[in-house]
């Protein structure tokens, strides 16, 4: 014999059952619930793993190495800064013991025509003619025109040349007949000295002038 199920006996379905569990759509279950609320949460998977074994992961440490770094190019710059403020001073050294090194040279050179001068200096003028003292500065003088030669001056005597002004100091001028002899120094009243090309003193000169 059937038993037919009488329609008050059928059990209605939940809302529930009919439209499915929230687990049952969501992707990969538990798995993907937790992956999507990693996604909101912020935080990188490095930030959480320092946070995890107690790294400290924050701009703070950045900040601190910058700072250690900016101290070492400071100390970087103050070496630097210390070395230079040495070689000037070194090099400054350096400069003036050659420019006494270069004087005393010269010194050394003139020592003799000194030693020639002390002697006419104390001469008995009753015992000695004036032919011998003027010998004797005569040989003073080209002493120490060879000793400041070999230093490097030059006599600058430009009789009989055409006058250079650069070179030259005109005090005065005097008339030829000459047209060829226009500007053509015709006396030294006080000659001229050049040391190492720089000009010390100008010569005095003469100057002849062609009025034609």
């Amino acid at each position: 014999m059937r038993h037919s199920k009488k329609k008050g006996d059928e059990t209605p379905l939940s809302e529930q059952d009919a439209m499915g569990s929230e687990d049952d759509f969501a992707p990969g279950g538990d798995d993907g619930a937790r992956a999507q609320g990693a996604a909101f949460d912020g935080s990188s998977d490095t930030d959480r793993q320092g946070q995890a074994d107690g790294t400290d992961t924050s701009i703070g440490d950045r900040g601190g190495a910058g700072s250690d770094d900016l101290a070492t190019e400071r100390d970087k710059y103050l070496r630097l800064a210390a070395e230079y403020d040495n070689y000037r001073k070194r090099s400054a050294k350096e400069r003036s013991d050659a420019g006494t090194r270069a004087q005393a040279d010269l010194v050394r050179q003139l020592v003799e025509a000194l030693d020639d001068v002390a002697r006419f200096a104390h001469i008995d003028p009753a015992t000695t003619d004036a032919t011998t003292v003027v010998q004797g500065v005569d040989m003073v003088e080209k002493k120490l025109l060879k000793a400041l030669g070999a230093a490097g001056l030059e006599i600058i005597n430009p009789l009989g040349e055409t006058f250079d002004p650069a070179l030259h100091e005109a005090v005065a001028t005097e008339p030829t007949s000459a047209r060829e002899d226009d500007h053509v120094v015709s006396r030294v009243y006080q000659p001229g000295y050049l040391f190492r090309s720089q000009l010390l003193r100008p010569a005095r000169v003469v100057v002849k002038q062609w009025n034609g």
